[in-house]
């Protein structure tokens, strides 16, 4: 809390799990930053979804990860001291925002980037209709996959004396 309120944290990533061989679970990092340039804002990057398994324990982080992160990173500094270069810090939703003091303060000072990035936009060419025609189509043909089933069974097993 007094960190965030005295605007010493300039960004905070969290990292995917297995990164480090001692333990599994993800690491968070704190950029912490005397005179801002972004004067009460914070910058929120989850990097979970980020890297590549190389074995079932050990997950690397390769040079595009790496990239990505760094890229955002700075384009939101320069984004927000009027700097910007080719190109201009963006909201990713799922991946990174800029947060204010006062929205961090709102939700009671918990800073884990996960809480403010939020999940990921999707692709939504979900049609519905399409999608239940082809469901009660199947349905209907394993109902009647079933009663098939059953009269063999009976048939079998009046047999049985």
């Amino acid at each position: 809390k007094a960190l965030i309120e005295a605007d010493l944290v300039d960004c905070i990533v969290n990292l995917p799990a297995k990164l480090f061989l001692n333990t599994q679970i993800p690491a968070c990092l704190w950029f912490l930053k005397r005179n801002k340039e972004n004067k009460k804002k914070t910058l929120f990057i989850d990097a979970r979804n980020l890297g590549t398994l190389i074995n079932r324990r050990t997950r690397v982080l390769t040079d595009a990860d790496i990239q990505q992160i760094a890229q955002t990173y700075h384009n939101w500094k320069m984004s927000e001291s009027g700097l910007a270069g080719l190109k201009d810090y963006q909201d990713v939703a799922g991946f990174c925002k800029s947060v204010p003091t006062a929205e961090i303060a709102a939700l009671n000072y918990v800073v884990t980037p996960g809480r403010y990035v939020g999940l990921p936009d999707e692709e939504d060419d979900f049609n519905f209709a399409e999608r239940f025609a082809a469901l009660k189509n199947e349905f209907e043909k394993q109902v009647a996959e079933e009663e098939e089933l059953n009269k063999r069974i009976q048939n079998s097993l009046s047999k049985i004396k």
